[in-house]
């Protein structure tokens, strides 16, 4: 699209029953939610957390802490971030503790960026 292209309609008009059926869609959604839990992946550490448990099933707090070069108190703070909003969960083993992705979905998502990652880049945007 070049410069002087205009990205919006040069008149006014809608398909009134679909914009109502992705209204009536939109009220059944926590669309508040949805948008925290991207908040909270849009932080480079926890997205690198989120990562690192894509590439392997459980990683304890000390583990953590060393693949994304910090402290472990820093590690622990973004571990139990991602895990009250039930994107991670934990397990105590011992004096140790492991975490793990919540379930399937948060891995899916975590794929879905690194694969499109690139795309962004290359795209200039």
């Amino acid at each position: 699209m070049s410069k002087k292209e205009k990205d919006t309609c040069d008149i006014y008009c809608y398909d009134e029953p679909k914009v109502q059926r992705v209204q009536k869609s939109l009220e059944g959604q926590n669309i508040h939610g949805m948008v925290k839990m991207f908040k909270i992946l849009a932080d480079e550490t926890r997205m690198k957390i989120a990562f690192a448990l894509c590439e392997e099933d459980e990683l304890c707090v000390c583990d953590v802490a060393n693949i994304i070069g910090s402290t472990m108190a820093t590690a622990s703070h973004h571990l139990r971030t991602l895990n009250q909003l039930g994107l991670a969960k934990n397990r105590k083993e011992g004096k140790l503790v492991f975490y793990s992705l919540e379930d399937d979905h948060v891995r899916q998502l975590v794929q879905l960026a690194s694969t499109h990652s690139g795309d962004l880049i290359t795209n200039g945007k």
